[in-house]
């Protein structure tokens, strides 16, 4: 208890069982998998939409396609965020993960939101445009 006169405090080591860790790991991949299934249709039923509409204005066109990829980031962002922390070894690593998630999140964000403003900038512009 005391160390030359020290008293010490040990936090004990954070682990997850190998058995909930490889349970954990297979619902991952399996999530991984729907979530990838779910895009791909998810662009086909887009592409099927854009086919049948062939008059869609093409600034609609554009937010709609960067809505769904800010969705496919943002989702694929959070499950690599997931899948980081099952191997993470101790609460350390766990905060610092959560740290850099957030940090990424929050540009990604930003990012998207000035890409997304922009685009329905032009949208509006080019649906006042008299036509010619």
């Amino acid at each position: 208890m005391s160390d030359n006169g020290r008293d010490h405090f040990e936090i004990p080591k954070f682990e997850i069982p190998k058995d909930m860790r490889s349970m954990a790991e297979a619902s991952f991949d399996q999530a991984r998998k729907a979530f990838e299934q779910f895009v791909t249709n998810a662009r086909d039923t887009a592409g099927k939409i854009e086919e049948r509409n062939a008059t869609m204005r093409a600034g609609a066109k554009d937010l709609s396609t960067k809505a769904l990829s800010y969705a496919e980031k943002n989702v694929q962002s959070s499950l690599d965020y997931a899948q980081s922390l099952l191997k993470a070894k101790d609460l350390t690593e766990v905060m610092r993960l959560h740290s850099e998630y957030v940090q990424g999140q929050m540009r990604s964000l930003a990012e998207q939101a000035s890409e997304m403003g922009q685009a329905v900038s032009r949208a509006a512009m080019d649906a006042v445009k008299p036509k010619s």
